[in-house]
């Protein structure tokens, strides 16, 4: 039987498990997480913005192109991704079930390579980063056989 690898995740935590087969359960093979996306955006940046001299008597200010807390979120995507081709490479599943809530899920959909967004059988647009293992099995029961 194929082994399924299943990536709970948000955008600041994220565990992936294993399951082997049927009657084999969830089996935790990496737990990550990235603190700079809890933190404040006032946190992230270190100064205010800067200020330029605008058109007329005004003055502007110069915002930058991303959000700090969505650049940190994708900082995040990126690494999961890495992660998820590394299991890829060393052929530690076959299948993978994307749990993650929606807006990080589709991050996480575009910094996954081709050959890893092939292996996608499941997504559930949930954050289920809180719940037990016990608990995670019962939402999991719809995609895979525990």
């Amino acid at each position: 039987m194929a082994t399924a690898w299943i990536l709970v995740a948000n955008a600041s935590e994220a565990k992936v498990y294993s399951n082997k087969g049927i009657g084999k359960g969830l089996e935790v093979v990496a737990r990550l997480s990235h603190p700079d996306s809890r933190k404040k955006t006032s946190d992230l940046v270190s100064d205010r913005p800067g200020h330029m001299a605008g058109a007329g008597n005004g003055h502007g200010s110069h915002v930058p192109p991303t959000d700090p807390k969505h650049h940190q979120h994708d900082i995040f995507a990126r690494e999961l991704a890495h992660q998820l081709d590394q299991g890829r490479t060393a052929n530690s599943y076959q299948r993978l079930i994307v749990v993650a809530e929606a807006h990080f899920r589709g991050l996480l959909n575009g910094v996954m390579n081709s050959q890893v967004s092939g292996l996608v059988s499941d997504t559930i647009d949930k954050d289920y980063t809180k719940l037990s293992d016990k608990e995670l099995a019962t939402h999991l029961e719809k995609v895979i056989y525990l």
